[in-house]
C-alpha cells in the first residue's frame, strides 16, 4: 500500500474568502475579470504542486454580496476561465463548477470532454445540485426543485454523462431513463482521463451517498476535528459499499490559513482583516445581518447575537472594552467553546495584559469554522493533526485575501510540510488523476449494448 500524501486545492475567490478580503489594501478591485491575475494565482499554486485550482460558480447574482464578497456577485463563466488557465499551466487540475439542475447532459459532457482535451487531462467537474433558489428565475422555472428531485435528476445525469464520455463516433449510447432520453454518441473523442475527475460537496444523506458513489474528491465543511473524523469515516464506509477503496476518494475539508513568519505577525494580519468588518446595530440577535456572507444568510454581527449564544446578556457592553472574566465564568457550554475558539485564533484571553475584547467575541461568533492563524510550524501542525487523525486527506485552501495569502502559504507552509515528508516535491504525472493516484477508468458501455 502506497504512503498517504497530502492533497491541496485552492478555492479561487478573486477578492479573497474572508468577508473583508476584498477591502484589504492590496486587493485588486477588478480581479474577477482580470484573466492575467487569475493565471498568476494559478501559476503560484502550480509551482507549489497543488492538485487543483477551483472555480466556483453561481447561476444568479446576489446583491447582498456587495458588502461581503463582491467578486462572487459578478464573475467570468468558469468554462471560459478554465480554458484560459489550461493554456497558461501544464500540470495543475482545473475544477469547473456546473450544476446539473440547469444543464443538459450532452452539452455538459461535451464541454468537459473538450476542456480535458485542451488541458491534456486536467479537467474536473465540481458537481453541485444547487441550493440557490434564485437561480430558477433565470431558467424559466417557477420554482427551484426540491432536494429529492435535484438528487434523483443528478443521479441519472451523472450516469448519462459518463456514458457519453465512454461513447465514440460509431457507438451510440441509447440511454432511456426517468428523466433523460439521449441517443449519443458524443461528438468529442473520449477524454484523456477517460472520465474527468468529479468533485462533490455536501452533508445531507443524499449528498453523502452521491459523493461516495460518484465523486473522486469530496469537499467537507466540518469545523472541528471530531466532527471531521466522523464525516471522513462515514464517507469512506459508504464508498466501500460501492466496491471502492479508501484511496479511490479523497476528502478535503476547507481551511482558511492566515500565516506569517511569526505568530505575532499572523495574529496582526487576522486583526487587520477583521478591523474592516462592519458590525450590525444591537437588537434582534436572530436572522441574517445587514452584511450577509455568500448567499446573504450571515449571522448578525452584534453583541445581542453573541448573548444568545453564550447565555450571558452582554448587549449593553462597550464593544472595544476588555471582556469581564465573570462573563466567561457564567457562559454556557457553547460560550465556553466560543471563548476557546477566539483565544485559539487571537492568543488573547480574559486575564493578563493581552485581553480579549467584546468585539473579538463578535468576530469569533461569525467566523467559527476551519481557520488557523499562526507561523508556518503552527499551521503545518494543524494540517498534520487532521491528516494523521484521518479527518482529512488534504485541504481545499480558502485564501482570505489574494494574492498575498496564497504566496504566504505556498512559500512558508508548503516547504515545512515537504520537510516533514507529508507533501510532494513534484507531480507524479501530467493529469489530475495522476495527482490523486487514480487510474484511468476502463471504457464501458451499458450492458444492453455489450456484445
Amino acid at each position: 500500500m502506497s504512503k498517504r500524501e497530502l492533497h491541496f486545492g485552492l478555492m479561487f475567490w478573486a477578492g479573497g474568502t474572508h468577508p473583508s478580503g476584498w477591502r484589504y489594501p492590496s486587493s485588486h478591485a477588478d480581479a474577477a475579470f482580470d484573466i492575467e491575475f487569475l493565471q498568476h494565482v494559478t501559476q503560484l499554486v502550480e509551482k507549489a504542486k497543488f492538485d487543483f485550482l477551483f472555480l466556483g460558480d453561481r447561476l444568479a447574482s446576489d446583491p447582498s454580496l456587495q458588502t461581503t464578497n463582491p467578486s462572487q456577485m459578478s464573475r467570468l463563466e468558469p468554462f471560459v476561465s478554465g480554458a484560459s488557465l489550461a493554456a497558461a499551466t501544464s500540470h495543475i487540475g482545473i475544477v469547473v463548477t456546473a450544476n446539473p439542475t440547469y444543464y443538459d447532459p450532452y452539452n455538459l459532457a461535451r464541454m468537459f470532454a473538450s476542456l480535458d482535451h485542451l488541458s491534456q487531462g486536467r479537467a474536473s467537474w465540481n458537481l453541485v445540485t444547487g441550493a440557490d433558489e434564485i437561480a430558477a428565475g433565470n431558467f424559466s422555472r417557477e420554482a427551484h426543485w426540491d432536494t429529492q428531485k435535484r438528487y434523483d435528476w443528478a443521479d441519472e445525469f451523472v450516469t448519462v454523462v459518463r456514458g457519453l464520455w465512454d461513447s465514440d463516433a460509431t457507438t451510440p449510447l441509447h440511454h432511456k431513463g426517468r428523466y433523460f432520453d439521449v441517443a449519443g454518441p458524443l461528438n468529442v473523442r473520449r477524454p484523456p482521463q477517460g472520465h474527468p475527475v468529479i468533485l462533490h460537496a455536501g452533508t445531507s444523506d443524499r449528498s453523502r451517498e452521491l459523493g461516495a458513489r460518484d465523486a473522486d474528491v469530496i469537499f467537507a465543511g466540518q469545523a472541528t476535528l471530531e466532527s471531521a473524523k466522523a464525516y471522513y469515516a462515514d464517507i469512506k464506509a459508504r464508498a466501500r459499499q460501492y466496491g471502492r477503496s479508501d484511496g479511490d476518494i479523497a476528502i478535503l475539508p476547507g481551511l482558511t490559513p492566515i500565516v506569517a513568519e511569526t505568530t505575532e505577525q499572523a495574529v496582526a494580519i487576522f486583526d487587520h482583516l477583521n478591523s474592516f468588518i462592519a458590525l450590525d446595530p444591537e437588537g434582534d440577535g436572530g436572522g441574517a445581518g445587514r452584511y450577509g456572507t455568500l448567499g446573504g444568510m450571515g449571522k448578525r454581527r452584534n453583541l445581542t447575537a453573541v448573548s444568545a449564544v453564550i447565555g450571558v446578556d452582554i448587549a449593553d457592553r462597550d464593544r472595544d472594552a476588555p471582556v469581564d472574566p465573570q462573563v466567561l465564568a457564567e457562559a454556557n457550554d457553547d460560550g465556553q467553546r466560543l471563548f476557546a475558539h477566539v483565544t485559539r485564533l487571537t492568543r488573547r484571553d480574559v486575564t493578563g495584559p493581552n485581553r480579549l475584547t467584546y468585539r473579538d467575541l463578535i468576530i469569533g461568533h461569525v467566523t467559527i469554522g476551519a481557520i488557523v492563524v499562526g507561523n508556518p510550524r503552527e499551521v503545518a501542525d494543524h494540517i498534520q493533526l487532521w491528516f494523521d487523525a484521518r479527518a482529512a486527506d488534504g485541504f481545499n485552501i480558502f485564501p482570505p485575501y489574494v494574492p498575498e495569502s496564497v504566496e504566504a502559504f505556498t512559500s512558508l507552509v508548503v516547504p515545512e510540510l515537504q520537510r516533514r515528508g507529508l507533501y510532494r516535491t513534484d507531480y507524479s504525472g501530467p493529469t489530475f488523476r495522476d495527482h490523486l493516484g487514480l487510474t484511468k477508468p476502463p471504457r464501458t458501455l451499458p450492458k444492453r449494448l455489450a456484445g
